[in-house]
């Protein structure tokens, strides 16, 4: 079987559909439709409806399902969204719903600035989402935005440091108390698990 990862990727099948739902209206679709997807490979369609936790995987739900009717089923489904200070049990059943609806989840403890700062630097602090927001500020050569719409063109050459970094994360937080708790897991993201699935179908420049 080729390794090749260009080999594979031209046995993909052309009328792949992924559909990203976002808790955020902007902040998060505005950083996802950025990523240079070849549509010859799969479509991708992101959703900013601004719910959260379970009410968003209810949304994601229903538009999954409602595709299904017309015909045009989406191969994936991923949701994404924060804790912030959600009630445990919301964010808790949006990943009973996801599981039971063979849905993806991306998520932040806080928050989605997490990532972004995982771009720059590891860290282990539980900050809230307006600590991030002034760390970026420090970080980006520009002041944070949060509905800008060149985060990821900002952080792309830095993506590979924030991967491994939120992987290190999630292992930290494994380590300390020999299992994951989301809920409980601050500060954690498993963003870069739907980053490194949409790379999988960028654009190669020639």
């Amino acid at each position: 079987m080729s390794k090749n990862p260009f080999e594979r990727k031209a046995n993909i099948r052309t009328d792949r559909k992924l559909l990203i739902v976002c808790e955020g209206k902007k902040t998060e679709p505005n950083y996802f439709k950025k990523f240079p997807i070849n549509k010859e490979l799969i479509k991708v369609k992101v959703e900013g409806p601004g719910y959260n936790t379970d009410s968003l995987l209810e949304e994601a739900i229903r538009l999954k399902n409602e595709a299904y009717r017309r015909g045009k089923s989406y191969n994936e489904v991923w949701c994404v969204f924060d804790r912030d200070s959600n009630p445990a049990q919301n964010f808790n059943r949006a990943f009973q719903l996801a599981e039971d609806n063979k849905i993806r989840i991306a998520y932040s403890n806080e928050a989605f600035e997490l990532w972004y700062v995982l771009h720059f630097k590891y860290l282990t602090t539980q900050w809230g989402r307006a600590q991030y927001s002034h760390d970026l500020n420090n970080l980006l050569p520009h002041p944070y935005k949060k509905n800008s719409t060149t985060m990821y063109t900002d952080l792309e050459e830095n993506q590979e440091t924030a991967i491994k970094n939120a992987k290190r994360l999630l292992d930290w937080h494994k380590g300390c108390k020999g299992r994951l708790n989301p809920e409980q897991d601050k500060p954690s993201t498993t963003v870069h698990r739907l980053v490194e699935r949409l790379n999988e179908f960028i654009e190669v420049s020639e």
